[in-house]
C-alpha cells in the first residue's frame, strides 16, 4: 500500500499543474469534461496518492465562486453523486433498498454543497423524494433539464 501524500507540499500548485498538463485551463473545465466521474475518480486521474477528492472539490468551489457559477457546481455535484449511487438511473420503485441508495446520494451531495446552497439542496432532495423523476432518469451533466427546474442559475 502506498502512502498518501496529498497534503504534502503545495497541493494547490500541484493540482493546477496536473490540470494544465491534461490540456485544460481550469479545474472546472477538466471536471466538466468528466461530468459523471466521482470526485475520487477525478482526484485519482490528476494524481493517485498525492491529490484528494476534497482538494479537487475545494478548487472547483473556488473557481465557481470566482465565476459566479456556484449553482452550476451544485447541480454538477448532484450529477456525480447520482451517477455513483444510481448507475442505472432513478429506480422504478422506491422500496427500502432503493430509498437507501437515493438517501445516500442526497446525503453525500449535501456534504459537498456550499453553505450558501444548503437550504435549496434540502428542498431539491425533498422534491425528488416526494415526486420522483421518471424511472431510469440519469442526469448526465449540470445542464439536465430536470435539474435546471430545481436549481436554475441565479448568479449574475
Amino acid at each position: 500500500m502506498s502512502e498518501d501524500r496529498s497534503w504534502e507540499g503545495n497541493w494547490k500548485a500541484r493540482l493546477y499543474e496536473r490540470v494544465r498538463e491534461r490540456g485544460y485551463d481550469s479545474l472546472t473545465a477538466f471536471a466538466e469534461a468528466r461530468p459523471t466521474a466521482s470526485l475520487l475518480a477525478l482526484a485519482e486521474e490528476l494524481g493517485k496518492d498525492d491529490l484528494a477528492a476534497v482538494q479537487v472539490f475545494s478548487g472547483m468551489v473556488a473557481e465557481a465562486e470566482r465565476s459566479r457559477r456556484v449553482t452550476r457546481l451544485v447541480r454538477g455535484q448532484l450529477v456525480r453523486e447520482l451517477a455513483e449511487a444510481l448507475p442505472n438511473g432513478w429506480p422504478a420503485v422506491l422500496d427500502d433498498a432503493n430509498r437507501f441508495k437515493v438517501a445516500v446520494a442526497l446525503a453525500r451531495w449535501g456534504t459537498y454543497t456550499p453553505e450558501t446552497h444548503k437550504e435549496r439542496a434540502d428542498k431539491v432532495g425533498d422534491a425528488l423524494l416526494a415526486t420522483p423523476p421518471p424511472p431510469g432518469w440519469r442526469p448526465l451533466n449540470p445542464d439536465d433539464e430536470l435539474l435546471l427546474t430545481f436549481l436554475p442559475d441565479e448568479e449574475v
